[in-house]
């Protein structure tokens, strides 16, 4: 009796310990959207700008994500997370402190080294805790912060901005990331699965160049009318032939940081393509196409932007925050690929509301972003997570995670670069909006029947 209650404590320990440290990263990526344009108001610049530094994270997020985990593996995932986690820190005070544009974006780079935070907690969660059904609830819990802090975060980074100005929110986050350094060394446990392994530096950075190439293509791709359509190819094929040099490496080196027979099995590609299919069809209709309408003053219904998050992101957050713990526990019972699949039917369902009803009613367009956020936030997002764990072989566990933390990212990219430009062919008429949207459901269609390849994981179910 006196070993599982200490059990029990220590897993509850471990919990807080590692929902700090997600914290802490999500408010880097959450916490700033309603501060944007007091950022660019203090630093005398514009939105563009600004707007260049979130990009500037989320690519160094990305990038970061595609090999840390498995460098945790070989050097120890706290030691790891305690490393990221301090570099965090020193980049939110120096974006604290930023004097300019410049600086604030070289902050946001170096904040972005806390890119694969979730998978790695999701990595230690699972070494500790060998039941599947606490394990499921467990993963639900934490992932279910990735998709915003219940929306409290967004309205806490606006009132903090409005009243003591952007310095005073990253100084919030520095001491948020403070606490989980410092809870991350006090109580977390040492796991290093591959110690007597090397690490393929060769590899990462043929990977790492193909990516960035890719996502900048990407980003450039997303200014549509003045897109340099020269630079988008030349990025393209540099990226092309990054990864094939990437794919001979592998093939080659003792360890190397993939092996081919890794990215040929159907737990890697259907999941990989599965995860960026669904977030190239969902991410830009909640967070570009919707926010758009609402605060249309010509076709939409012409919100103030704060007003539109706390009708519309807000509940989104806070849904799929509520959603996300039951749809982890339920995942080992009712099967992890079920799960998925009833989310992605929910996203299409939830899609073709907004586009045919939700567009000219501002009370349907909130209620299909709720929806959205019971479907994608609290189901899909959990699983796809989850199942970059538990999907992962056992002789490279932080391959599959930090690569699924790299499509997360590419997916996100790719939807901002396609859906509103999708839109903008018909900027002045809710056309372009229908039409982006149609174009976000084919995608999430696509995204389910990818959904059915990937293999039922039967050793984490019951």
């Amino acid at each position: 009796m006196a070993k599982q209650s200490q059990k029990k404590n220590s897993i509850l320990t471990l919990m807080f310990t590692l929902l700090a440290a997600c914290i802490a990263f999500q408010l880097n990526a959450s916490m700033l959207s309603p501060v944007l344009v007091t950022i660019a108001k203090d630093l005398g610049t514009n939105d563009a700008e600004v707007g260049l530094s979130q990009t500037a994270f989320f690519t160094a997020a990305a990038l970061f994500s595609l090999f840390l985990p498995r460098l945790s593996d070989i050097k120890g995932r706290k030691k790891v997370l305690m490393v990221m986690l301090s570099v965090m820190t020193l980049g939110t005070v120096l974006a604290a402190i930023a004097p300019n544009i410049e600086v604030l974006c070289v902050a946001r780079i170096i904040q972005g080294i806390s890119g694969p935070v979730v998978p790695l907690c999701l990595l230690m969660l699972n070494y500790a805790v060998k039941d599947v059904k606490q394990y499921g609830m467990l993963m639900g819990i934490i992932t279910a912060v990735n998709g915003g802090i219940a929306g409290i975060d967004a309205i806490a980074g606006g009132i903090i901005a409005t009243h003591l100005g952007f310095r005073a929110v990253f100084g919030v986050i520095a001491i948020v990331a403070a606490i989980s350094t410092y809870l991350v060394f006090r109580f977390a446990p040492e796991s290093k699965p591959s110690v007597d392994t090397k690490m393929d530096w060769l590899g990462v950075i043929l990977l790492v160049s193909a990516i960035a190439a890719l996502l900048f293509a990407l980003n450039e791709a997303g200014n549509v009318a003045s897109a340099n359509y020269f630079k988008i190819i030349g990025l393209s094929v540099f990226a092309t032939i990054c990864f094939i040099l990437f794919w001979y490496t592998e093939k080659s080196v003792l360890h190397p940081l993939v092996t081919t027979i890794h990215l040929k099995r159907r737990e890697t590609w259907s999941l990989l393509l599965t995860t960026i299919l669904i977030m190239t069809g969902i991410f830009a209709i909640v967070n570009g196409l919707v926010m758009s309408i609402a605060q249309n003053n010509e076709i939409g219904f012409g919100l103030a932007p704060d007003l539109a998050s706390l009708i519309l992101l807000t509940p989104y957050a806070l849904i799929g925050w509520l959603v996300g713990p039951f749809a982890g526990r339920l995942a080992p019972t009712l099967g992890y690929n079920n799960v998925l699949q009833f989310g992605l039917l929910g996203c299409i369902i939830s899609i073709l509301v907004i586009m045919f009803y939700g567009i000219n009613s501002l009370i349907i367009l909130a209620s299909g972003v709720i929806a959205l956020g019971i479907f994608y936030a609290g189901m899909v997002n959990i699983i796809l997570n989850g199942l970059g764990v538990i999907l992962s072989p056992k002789e490279n566990l932080g391959f599959l995670p930090g690569m699924n933390a790299g499509a997360f990212n590419l997916g996100a990219g790719l939807s901002f670069a396609l859906l509103p430009a999708i839109q903008m062919l018909n900027a002045h008429s809710m056309l372009g909006y229908f039409n982006g949207m149609f174009v976000g459901l084919i995608i999430t269609v696509l995204a389910l029947i990818s959904s059915f390849f990937i293999p039922r994981p039967t050793h984490a179910e019951l």
